[in-house]
């Protein structure tokens, strides 16, 4: 049984740092590419950042490009988005996902590639 198992989060002001986790299982995490993706209120889902079986394959999306860093530890079968900076404009519910595969280019975080999700967690930035 798949499963994606999101923690952190939370209220945190301007500047300030979050870091997510996305406890995986039920699958071999080297063959799946994990993608983050935020869905602000009244705004559509979008893609945040995602990772191959590796670190050098990874995508970012320019909003984030310099802030976030997505990583992974295949001993503990987690992926981690560690978001530095943080404005208001990073406030949303954030969801981990899973597909089989590569990360696809050119565009590697579209939601309806992925097949599997987590539950999500709420992240707000505020003062």
């Amino acid at each position: 049984q798949v499963q994606l198992v999101q923690s952190g989060g939370g209220l945190v002001q301007p500047g300030g740092s979050l870091r997510l986790s996305c406890a995986t299982s039920g699958f071999r995490l080297r063959y799946y590419v994990i993608g983050w993706f935020r869905q602000a209120p009244g705004k559509e889902r979008e893609g945040v950042a995602c990772i191959g079986d590796s670190e050098i394959s990874t995508h970012y999306a320019d909003s984030v490009k310099g802030r976030f860093t997505i990583s992974r530890d295949s001993d503990k079968s987690t992926v981690y988005l560690q978001m530095n900076d943080l404005n208001p404009g990073d406030t949303g519910v954030y969801y981990c996902a899973a597909h089989l595969g590569v990360v696809v280019q050119p565009s590697p975080l579209l939601a309806q590639q992925y097949t599997y999700w987590g539950q999500g967690t709420p992240v707000t930035v505020s003062s």
